[in-house]
């Protein structure tokens, strides 16, 4: 018998660290829903909506520094719209460097016959 038939692989782990991504309307609907529901407690409306305290702390903390928005800057944290456009270039430029990186060795070997 193996002693080691417990311990799940490393995919499993970090699979299960990943935490779920929320967009901005969720946010703000979450915030709605906790000032709609004042007969719920915080947990009980975290739990409805399947989120943690800790959570909803949080993003109701960034709602009263918004000034009753949700500062949400999507996927990939850019600090501002010219970062997130200097990334997309950066990867766009990095793709156009790998194809024609295939397409020169492809004419080396073509080029040998």
């Amino acid at each position: 018998m193996c002693m080691y038939n417990n311990i799940r692989s490393k995919e499993d782990l970090t699979m299960s660290r990943k935490q779920p991504r929320h967009d901005k309307q969720f946010k703000l609907d979450t915030i709605k829903y906790v000032q709609e529901h004042p007969d719920l407690t915080k947990e009980e409306c975290c739990k409805n909506l399947g989120i943690s305290l800790s959570t909803l702390s949080r993003w109701e903390k960034q709602y009263q520094e918004s000034d009753g928005d949700m500062p949400y800057r999507g996927s990939g944290n850019y600090s501002s719209d010219e970062q997130k456009e200097i990334a997309r270039l950066r990867r766009e430029l990095r793709d156009a460097q790998d194809a024609l990186d295939v397409l020169k060795k492809a004419i080396s070997i073509l080029g040998k016959d």
